[in-house]
């Protein structure tokens, strides 16, 4: 239960000069997009887009009022109360998290595996960053046992730990992490002094929101998390850019506000304007809005089921997806199978599945898992058909599992993996 730091040293954290790892290998350079819904982009905002695309001003740093009011009502309904004036917003959950790390300024550690962006985000600022085991149930979270060890270790070794990054409900494993496990975590990391970041991304992605409980850092620890969103993640299209965030009503939260809104500024990162009209109507969820992320989770939960069921089929591993568009498999079980076809790491499976499969499947070391453990993000977008009219058949059918192009695409999903059997 040792800590892991991320670094270059790792042969695992594949990236820009990596030793041992040609620059060139992979589909991706840094890092993968998070998961691609696979749908069209909704007409109601598309038409916001489209009206607002005549008006020739910028957005301030951070957003407009009306940008970042919508994100506060968005968080009031879900009962995270707060002033307007708590949030910011930025092009992306990137550049926000940039901004973020270098406001706290300290260590970051963060569970192993989590999304891509982030360690990329701590390596731009030259920040120790230290990877923290999760348990077997869930990921996301860390195990608090290992995140106090990790603490107690690398301040022993002169270290600085001040940042925790969490997801309640995860990139890449696709799990909801239980409201004990969350609270566990994030006392242990209050009492080490620790502020928590909590990237709430895939919240409203739930595929079975009636019978999950979903717990926000922020409702229990509510002076010592910072909740962040990427609007990509169930209310905007990911070709559109847009997170916000909502730090605590405290004054050091406001000075780590006002740190931020000028890194914002420094880089550049302002939200696109018509960009910003389109995600301040996602976030007030008028019905078009909250009715597609209700029909878009439902299809989501069934297609990933069965992809789920084609995973394990094969002799591979991988946790029951929860939300999300994707699920995480370990083929370590395949292993023999896959040396023989001259697979013996994450990067060589990431090359190997995605030129089986015709659409990107990032290795686990995207993640930060180790290079030589066989896992992947198996997106489950790239299912749901290829053209508009296909999408949206699979959108708002009623078994959409029995649509011909599901059909032949999940069958293509298999006979890959059964390959390696």
């Amino acid at each position: 239960m040792g800590r892991e730091r991320t670094g270059r040293q790792e042969r695992g954290q594949a990236g820009y000069g990596a030793p041992g790892v040609r620059e060139d290998r992979g589909p991706v350079r840094y890092g993968p997009p998070a998961p691609a819904p696979g749908l069209p982009v909704l007409p109601e905002l598309a038409e916001v887009l489209a009206t607002a695309a005549g008006s020739g001003v910028p957005e301030p740093a951070g957003g407009s009022a009306a940008l970042r009011d919508a994100a506060r009502a968005y968080w009031d309904r879900r009962g995270l109360h707060g002033g307007s004036e708590h949030v910011a917003a930025a092009p992306g959950t990137s550049s926000l998290l940039l901004a973020l790390i270098a406001a706290h300024g300290g260590d970051v550690l963060m569970p192993r595996p989590c999304p891509a962006a982030w360690i990329p985000q701590a390596r731009l600022l030259g920040r120790p960053a230290y990877h923290v085991p999760t348990p077997a149930e869930c990921g996301g979270v860390p195990d608090p046992y290992a995140l106090l060890e990790t603490v107690r270790r690398v301040r022993a070794e002169g270290g600085r730990p001040r940042l925790l990054l969490i997801s309640v409900v995860d990139d890449p494993t696709a799990t909801v992490a239980p409201p004990e496990l969350v609270r566990e975590a994030c006392e242990a990391a209050v009492a080490e002094g620790l502020h928590i970041v909590s990237d709430e991304t895939w919240r409203d992605t739930l595929h079975r929101p009636h019978d999950t409980v979903l717990l926000s850092p922020a409702e229990m620890c509510p002076d010592d998390v910072t909740v962040i969103s990427d609007l990509s993640g169930a209310l905007t299209p990911s070709a559109w850019p847009v997170a916000v965030a909502r730090f605590p009503d405290t004054g050091r939260a406001a000075v780590r506000h006002a740190r931020t809104l000028d890194i914002l500024t420094a880089l550049g990162a302002f939200v696109a304007g018509p960009v910003a009209a389109a995600a301040a109507h996602a976030l007030r969820e008028p019905d078009a809005v909250t009715e597609r992320a209700r029909r878009a989770a439902a299809m989501q939960a069934r297609v990933a089921a069965a992809a789920h069921r084609a995973v394990l089929a094969s002799g591979a591993l991988a946790r029951p997806p929860q939300a999300g568009r994707h699920l995480y498999a370990d083929l370590g079980p395949l292993r023999s199978r896959l040396a023989a076809r001259g697979v013996t790491d994450s990067l060589e499976l990431e090359e190997y599945l995605t030129e089986r499969l015709g659409t990107p499947v990032p290795g686990g070391h995207r993640f930060g898992d180790e290079l030589g453990a066989l896992r992947v993000r198996l997106g489950t977008g790239p299912l749901l058909g290829s053209t508009p009219r296909q999408q949206m058949e699979s959108l708002t059918a009623a078994e959409p599992l029995e649509l011909p192009h599901v059909v032949a695409a999940l069958n293509n999903f298999r006979a890959a993996l059964d390959e390696l059997r």
